[in-house]
């Protein structure tokens, strides 16, 4: 198995910062089926309706750095593929541009993370996990620097492993690990997260580290017998009414699903998945996961005195407004994203293609204000 040569120079183009916005656009189509990947089927049944509001979606105002913008501004600054805002399970706004349509797949990023955190509450569901505060060796047979980490620490990626998130620093752990995966070996992504140092005891240090996401991937396959993909289908994707088959991306032909990144599915279907988490894990009257887990999962945490914006694997709003009360959200780089507002039964999905992989590179207006915004309009 390998990568076509334009496939591996637009990847290392995409996580580098480097390409130009129709190149961004094109390679973000088709990420999701560069490297091997499983499908994730939706079943066999309908798909399920995404009513439209009687009302249309309300004028909005994003203040940024002293100046006002609108819905148009937003969505062509921000350079967003399509939106979808849905308000009491109903759409009012929905929006595609770039080349997106309701019918092709849009690469999810870290989004995927978050996805693997609802399987998670499934295997707590389900009785497969017991005790998020078991050691991983209770799980996985990893040893130094993960063989004290409980599984609440990986998913909070507070296990004191040093790493580097940096997408253009061909040199970071993130790179490397980049690297690792055009090697197609089967779980050489668990191997290589081994060979890390540490920087600080288990639980005290924060850092952002998609290679711990991976972790959470071997901690799942080994805990539900299942791979990913099936097992995301059989408990979630095909019992959602979803309207077309995802896919995520494998370590190797046959190999285990690369938890943290690599899936790929269309906008609505994402905010199909935002308002299953927005309906605290029940479908059609059945628990998939326990009661109050999202809530759990999108809530900050502690490390001394510093509080951390991130849950099991979801992002908690920086922005510190009423109307952001309560929400979390799964993030991705390139600007992906599925906002949750239970306090306003409010799911937003923003698919986009901006400049830079990450925030502090990048030149757009505020995503927070904009969650924040549209929250006051549909009040």
């Amino acid at each position: 198995m390998s990568i076509t040569s334009e496939d591996k120079a637009d990847l290392l183009g995409l996580f580098g910062g480097q390409l130009l916005p129709g190149q961004t656009v094109d390679t973000l189509f088709r990420l999701p089926r560069m490297f091997p990947y499983a499908p994730v089927s939706r079943g066999d049944g309908p798909a399920r309706p995404l009513p439209r509001a009687a009302k249309p979606m309300p004028r909005i105002a994003v203040p940024h750095e002293g100046r006002v913008f609108d819905m148009g501004d937003f969505l062509s600054v921000n350079r967003v593929a399509g939106a979808l805002i849905l308000k009491d399970g109903e759409v009012v706004f929905e929006n595609y541009e770039l080349g997106l349509n309701d019918q092709r797949h849009w690469a999810s990023a870290s989004v995927a993370k978050s996805v693997t955190s609802a399987l998670i509450g499934a295997a707590i569901q389900d009785g497969f996990i017991r005790d998020l505060d078991a050691p991983l060796t209770d799980f996985i047979d990893i040893g130094a620097p993960y063989a004290e980490v409980s599984l609440r620490q990986l998913l909070r990626m507070n296990t004191g492993v040093l790493w580097r998130e940096e997408y253009v620093d061909p040199n970071s752990e993130r790179r490397q690990l980049l690297a690792k995966q055009f090697d197609f070996e089967p779980r050489a992504i668990v191997k290589h997260m081994t060979g890390l140092s540490r920087c600080a005891p288990p639980g005290g240090s924060w850092a952002y580290n998609t290679g711990e996401s991976y972790l959470v991937a071997a901690v799942l396959e080994q805990a539900t017998g299942k791979g990913l993909a099936d097992y995301l289908s059989e408990r979630i994707w095909s019992r959602l009414g979803m309207e077309q088959d995802a896919t995520w991306w494998l370590d190797s032909p046959g190999g285990m699903v690369v938890s943290g990144s690599g899936m790929g599915a269309t906008l609505r279907d994402y905010a199909r998945f935002g308002q299953f988490v927005l309906e605290d894990g029940v479908i059609d009257g059945d628990r998939v996961v326990p009661a109050g887990w999202f809530k759990e999962a999108g809530s900050p945490f502690q490390i001394g005195e510093k509080q951390i914006p991130y849950g099991y694997m979801w992002w908690i709003p920086e922005l510190q407004v009423p109307e952001l009360a309560g929400s979390f959200q799964a993030e991705g780089i390139y600007g992906q994203y599925i906002h949750v507002n239970p306090a306003e039964n409010l799911v937003i999905v923003l698919l986009c293609a901006r400049s830079k992989p990450n925030m502090r590179l990048r030149f757009e207006l505020n995503d927070d204000a904009f969650f924040a915004a549209v929250a006051r309009a549909l009040r």
